[in-house]
């Protein structure tokens, strides 16, 4: 390398090979101009993303296990009855059986919807309906060795559907979707951040989606997906364009197009059946966790100390969103906390009883899924080509 450039391997004649950037968090003492050589070629990005690819394994299992499940209760390994899963997988019973977030299994609570016996309704890509079928015990739905009373001691526990439903997908469909974005956008975030520090990302946001739901959404409506943490390190992507803006190639057009993706994502929201409170609980997450953890390139001593701000102002935010809204979950009724919340994740319509009540309802036609579907395609494969 010619000039004043830096080679592949070291800066202006050194043959050292770099540290990987996302290995100098605590401490970096290349120079300015080099880190930023480094970041406009990429120098220093792990080179595959592991865990995007593991995890997207791990879901195709359990994917396999649900189909698995559904047909040893119905005979088929997809819902067909009373409508058509177009998201071709099990039922909304299956899947809280196998882990759903779903409010009756996880405390006691006086609001507690009746669930069927017969897992075989289902009406969106995340947050299946149930039908009333007929009545049964909530401890047999539940499943995980179920409890031994309704209410007091031994009751609904199964706190771990803040984190199970992380891994559950209501379909095939469901599923290639997740994984697309999740081994593509976010896999590069992975190699951007490095394996441990994208895990904390993923799993917090993903978690912390769930959480939020558990407090606001409508208490019938169980919800799966690994959409919480997709959204998260869709989060990480926006700090890294607004912390390297000086240095990114054409910004504008990059914000932009993230912003629109944003958008459409919680717009996605308010589509009967998807999990707003996902979106948006993995996002805020999502921001402060990549707010912490991501490794920042700092062309100067005053962008390093803005940064540090921020990092010392995220870092007990994070605390105090796990910390306030898991307490809140476990009071008698949650959504008094915050009474218009609801709405972040339902459109008043009569259909939904004005997003009063349960949520749980009678479901026929399954114009709704194909809604969902049609809006989750667009979002998926036509924005990005924008």
């Amino acid at each position: 390398m010619a000039g004043a450039g830096y080679g592949a391997s070291g800066a202006r004649g050194e043959s050292i090979v770099p540290k990987p950037l996302w290995q100098r968090w605590l401490w970096d003492t290349t120079d300015a101009e080099r880190r930023v050589w480094e970041h406009k070629r990429g120098v220093g990005m792990q080179r595959w993303p592991f865990a995007s690819w593991g995890l997207a394994v791990v879901m195709v299992i359990v994917m396999i296990v649900e189909l698995v499940r559904m047909n040893s209760y119905t005979g088929s390994p997809i819902q067909t009855k009373p409508s058509f899963n177009v998201m071709i997988g099990p039922s909304g019973a299956v899947l809280i059986n196998l882990g759903a977030r779903f409010a009756g299994c996880m405390k006691r609570r006086s609001r507690r919807p009746t669930l069927p016996v017969r897992p075989l309704s289902f009406s969106s890509t995340v947050r299946p309906h149930l039908t009333h079928v007929s009545t049964g015990t909530m401890s047999d739905i539940c499943g995980f060795g179920g409890f031994d009373i309704v209410d007091g001691p031994g009751g609904p526990d199964q706190s771990f559907r803040f984190f199970v439903p992380i891994f559950l997908h209501a379909g095939v469909v469901h599923l290639l979707l997740n994984m697309l974005a999740q081994c593509t956008s976010s896999g590069q975030v992975e190699r951007m951040m490095g394996t441990p520090r994208f895990l904390v990302v993923y799993f917090a946001s993903g978690l912390f989606g769930f959480i939020l739901g558990a407090n606001f959404a409508l208490v019938g409506l169980p919800s799966v997906g690994a959409s919480g943490a997709i959204f998260g390190t869709h989060a990480a992507l926006l700090v890294d364009l607004l912390a390297h803006w000086k240095i990114e190639y054409r910004p504008k057009r990059k914000l932009l197009f993230l912003i629109v993706e944003i958008i459409v994502g919680i717009g996605l929201g308010w589509v009967p059946g998807v999990d707003n409170f996902a979106h948006l609980g993995g996002f805020l997450v999502g921001l402060l966790t990549s707010i912490l953890l991501f490794p920042i390139v700092h062309p100067s001593r005053t962008h390093k100390l803005v940064f540090v701000a921020l990092r010392l102002v995220a870092l007990p935010l994070v605390i105090v969103v796990f910390v306030v809204l898991t307490r809140n979950f476990y009071t008698g009724d949650p959504a008094t906390a915050c009474s218009w919340c609801r709405y972040l994740s339902c459109w008043p319509t009569s259909a939904n009883n004005h997003c009063k009540g349960t949520g749980l309802t009678t479901v026929t036609a399954s114009s709704s899924t194909i809604t969902s579907l049609v809006t989750i395609l667009f979002s998926t494969f036509v924005l990005p080509l924008l």
